[in-house]
């Protein structure tokens, strides 16, 4: 267990004494114990505050530890390790402290390493601190159940889930711990947050045989939660599965943000902001790849677009005209109207290639038989959006897939034969669907898109796009140590940074496509390191805790500065692409397709709450006044809505740092929510999801940001547009 010893101004010995001599008392009142008043401060999770140095005692009268500090105490099993398991416990402190602040307040800095001292330290506000956040109580464990003889000394799990391991707020969580002790043992086990803050631990004895002990957990807080257990004298800890490193188990809380933000009304389905790549089959019963890959993780983690493949090369693989418009070609998951269709159309088959091979570089060799084709393609889909999505005003089309030069499918072919297949598409598919958006030219590099767009535009190019579709890689390795904004801070290479490149993408629809284009960027994933592996050892819970802020950050860059609609990259881990899932993949050590378990990063929860709050949204823009190093876009919420602001900071000294990714450096900032003089309060949701009340004066609000996004929610949506500068040629949803 980790004592979290460093935060104490002075040491004493942890004693964990019987009830003998304490009297009757209240569970978190006042009482004495051998001539010392202790009077009590905070609840379990809370702040113990006082004047100058004293003892303060964590637990409860009967079952505590004691130590010293100066000033303030946290009042959590990460501090005093847990001397009452299983048990609700407070903090007292000796009665020669005076209380300075009510425990609620935020914590100080005085040498404490939680997110939250730092943040605290900058500003006395209410922050959305990952360390304050509601209680997670488990339960002691119910009498075991037998388990199998065969498997590891120790394992763990969260059964009851539907196959995503994720579960709704206050629904209680069975953590099963199974243990297959060779001598009667003790399991030490804890619960972290993303920030690896600890939120709940204990211990209980193991008997000598196979047995799985059921721990029942529930959390009034949502977000990602990492379990480790280890028996004591056998030193056996949780072992890897899959892309897991050893000694963890995980699973997710996912946010309720409905005391804040209605339910959206839309009005069109093709509204909805965000799509993904990748598909897990969950459902008992099923398998890769003719199930449902997509309920329920799609709708849990609130993914609406998927893509559909419409391609030559594999509809009319073997020769052309057999593709049948008139058929039902519509895969059953789609039927139920709740996942949107991005149709894929590229590729051509070797029969119609000029090179006899099937291809993604070069023309077919015949464009009135592509054109046939497309035309079929057309009318098939606009029969399929007429009887099963009678709502959504078009098809979404996309011609080609990552045709950069020095990427996978590069374009071998001239520029002038790229653009007669884009006309023959746009005027074959709109033959056969009159309400089609045809979209291109989707390259791998964001800035790569603006460039083609430009160098096309003399040969028409724009007259064959009906709107554009990227994808946003943005540096070479979009990773942790590559975020989205690491060249922002130097004005000389801000247009290598995301923000950037998006702005000069948006310039270029505005000089090449119709007005109002719509802009998809269909794929955006944010990987490990360069050179990471799957291992025991990794990735480490900085690692993983940096993944999710950066997802969280790419796709909020991507939409604030003008796309339309954001594809996560993706479901779960594959091969040779390290990390890039939001989920691990519990079979494949080295990742697979079409997964049967998988469990969630906290880049899942990070993603399941950005789209419950800026799915909805027409987008307003990058906020004017913020300076280098803070980044804030806002959002409304449709018809009308509340404004949604997401912000955070970003530093390149210490993201990445000598000691990994800074989840406690933190910068003041004060956001304009209403109109100078006006005062009132506002609703800030923290990266996981979870609300805390800000109040404001003379309009703005004060705010400690920090590298994990947070959402500001407020309601004067005239005062926010006054401050902000909208993406050029957006127009909205």
């Amino acid at each position: 267990m980790i004592a979290g010893c460093d935060k104490a101004t002075s040491d004493e010995t942890m004693n964990a004494h019987a009830a003998q001599g304490a009297g009757p008392q209240a569970a978190s009142g006042a009482f004495a114990r051998d001539g010392v008043d202790w009077i009590p401060c905070a609840a379990e999770y809370g702040t113990c505050t006082f004047s100058g140095s004293t003892r303060v005692l964590y637990g409860t009268p009967a079952q505590h530890a004691i130590k010293t500090f100066t000033d303030q105490a946290r009042c959590d099993n990460s501090v005093f390790d847990d001397p009452a398991p299983g048990i609700e416990k407070h903090c007292w402190y000796a009665r020669s402290g005076a209380v300075k602040v009510p425990s609620g307040a935020p914590d100080g800095a005085h040498g404490s390493t939680n997110p939250g001292a730092k943040r605290a330290a900058l500003a006395n506000v209410s922050e959305p601190d990952p360390s304050d956040t509601p209680p997670l109580r488990c339960s002691a464990p119910a009498p075991p159940v037998a388990a199998k003889e065969a498997g590891d000394a120790i394992e763990a799990d969260t059964p009851g889930s539907d196959g995503t391991r994720m579960f709704a707020l206050d629904v209680p969580v069975r953590v099963a711990i199974t243990t297959r002790a060779k001598t009667a043992d003790t399991v030490d086990w804890e619960i972290r947050d993303a920030w690896n803050t600890v939120k709940a631990s204990g211990r209980f004895a193991v008997q000598a045989q196979p047995g799985t002990y059921t721990l029942a957990c529930t959390s009034g807080a949502a977000g990602y939660f990492s379990v480790s257990a280890s028996l004591a004298s056998a030193r056996s800890t949780l072992p890897m599965r899959g892309t897991r490193p050893s000694g963890i188990a995980t699973f997710g809380v996912l946010p309720d943000v409905s005391s804040a933000l209605a339910p959206v009304t839309y009005a069109h389905p093709d509204q909805h902001r965000f799509g993904g790549q990748g598909a897990a089959y969950l459902k008992p019963g099923e398998d890769c790849c003719s199930g449902d890959g997509y309920r329920p993780l799609y709708t849990d983690l609130g993914l609406t677009w998927v893509n559909d493949n419409r391609n030559w090369y594999m509809t009319e693989e073997k020769g052309p005209n057999t593709f049948n418009a008139s058929a039902d070609n519509l895969a059953a998951f789609f039927k139920p109207g709740d996942l949107l269709r991005l149709i894929q159309l590229d590729g051509i088959p070797a029969w119609a290639s000029p090179t006899k091979e099937r291809t993604h570089s070069w023309a077919p060799v015949s464009l009135d038989a592509y054109s046939a084709y497309m035309k079929r393609v057309g009318e098939e889909s606009n029969t399929v959006r007429k009887t099963w999505f009678p709502r959504q005003t078009h098809n979404y089309y996309q011609v080609t897939w990552e045709p950069d030069y020095e990427g996978g499918l590069p374009w071998k072919d001239s520029d002038a034969n790229l653009v007669a297949m884009y006309k023959a598409t746009h005027e074959a598919i709109h033959a056969g669907d009159p309400n089609a958006v045809v979209m291109g030219l989707t390259l791998s590099n964001l800035a790569s898109n603006a460039k083609w767009l430009r160098r096309l535009a003399p040969l028409g190019i724009g007259k064959y796009l009906d709107g554009v579709s990227a994808h946003g890689y943005y540096d070479v390795g979009t990773s942790p140590s590559h975020p989205p904004e690491r060249f922002d801070a130097d004005p000389s290479t801000a247009a290598r940074a995301m923000p950037g490149m998006m702005r000069d993408l948006r310039r270029a629809m505005s000089e090449t496509v119709k007005p109002g284009a719509k802009l998809f960027v269909t794929e955006t994933g944010v990987s490990y390191d360069l050179g990471s592996k799957y291992g025991p050892g990794s990735p480490n819970w900085n690692v993983l805790y940096a993944q999710g802020a950066v997802v969280a950050r790419a796709h909020l860059i991507l939409l604030g500065e003008g796309a339309d609609v954001s594809f996560v990259f993706y479901s779960a881990d594959i091969p040779n692409e390290t990390g890039y899932g939001i989920f691990f993949d519990l079979l494949n050590p080295q990742g697979g397709f079409g997964q049967k378990q998988i469990s969630p990063k906290p880049a899942a929860m990070a993603v399941a709450t950005m789209t419950r709050i800026i799915d909805g949204t027409t987008t307003m823009g990058y906020v004017n006044d913020a300076p280098k190093g803070v980044h804030a876009y806002a959002f409304q919420r449709l018809n009308n809505g509340k404004v949604v602001t997401a912000l955070w900071t970003h530093s390149n000294a210490v993201w990445p740092g000598p000691n990994g990714f800074d989840a406690s450096h933190a910068v003041n900032y004060s956001l304009v929510v209403d109109a100078p003089t006006k005062s009132g309060s506002v609703t800030v949701f923290d990266m996981m999801g979870n609300a805390s009340t800000v109040q404001y004066s003379d309009g703005r609000v004060p705010l400690v940001l920090t590298e994990a996004p947070i959402y500001v929610v407020s309601d004067n949506a005239d005062a926010m547009r006054a401050n902000v500068t909208k993406p050029a040629g957006y127009t909205g949803q």
